[in-house]
């Protein structure tokens, strides 16, 4: 009976997900930083389905420019207290700073830092570690992203990718 339920369960989630595309690069990314988002969630309270739907999409699975010329995997500006290196890149406006990382694990750390430590998300870590859409709206309304559609391409991306499956 268990080995049906299974079966069951797989031929679903192959039948919602068959319309979207599975991208190979995105599968090798997560299997590369998997690790490090289930550590940054245990350390810090930040669904690794968020951050590794925020990873994907702000870096294009580690292929963006900001992520292969800067290790800056999640568009993290600079800021104020930033006193790093830095990458210039156009974005919202030309020329704008970036953080730039010797390693690509330092933007996962820094991300969670940078939400951690900001009263602006404070609100996100009143929400369950599982509720990865309250995460992605949350993450929305508290002025993370200037995309109106950034919630719903991060629950996509988690959806098609079961990150909220992540272990």
């Amino acid at each position: 009976m268990r080995k049906m339920e299974l079966l069951l369960l797989i031929l679903c989630c192959v039948h919602t997900h068959a319309q979207e595309p599975v991208d190979t690069n995105y599968l090798a990314y997560i299997d590369r930083y998997k690790d490090i988002v289930l550590a940054q969630e245990q350390e810090y309270g930040i669904p690794a389905a968020i951050t590794m739907a925020q990873a994907l999409l702000e870096s294009s699975a580690g292929m963006s420019e900001l992520a292969v010329n800067a290790n800056n995997h999640f568009g993290i500006k600079c800021t104020s207290d930033w006193k790093w290196e830095t990458y210039n890149h156009d974005d919202d406006a030309a020329n704008e700073c970036f953080r730039k990382y010797y390693e690509p694990e330092d933007s996962f750390i820094d991300h969670s830092l940078f939400l951690k430590n900001r009263k602006r998300y404070a609100s996100l870590f009143e929400l369950g570690k599982k509720d990865y859409k309250g995460w992605a709206h949350g993450l929305r309304q508290c002025g993370y992203a200037t995309d109106p559609k950034y919630p719903d391409k991060l629950i996509s991306l988690i959806e098609r990718y079961n990150l909220n499956k992540l272990r």
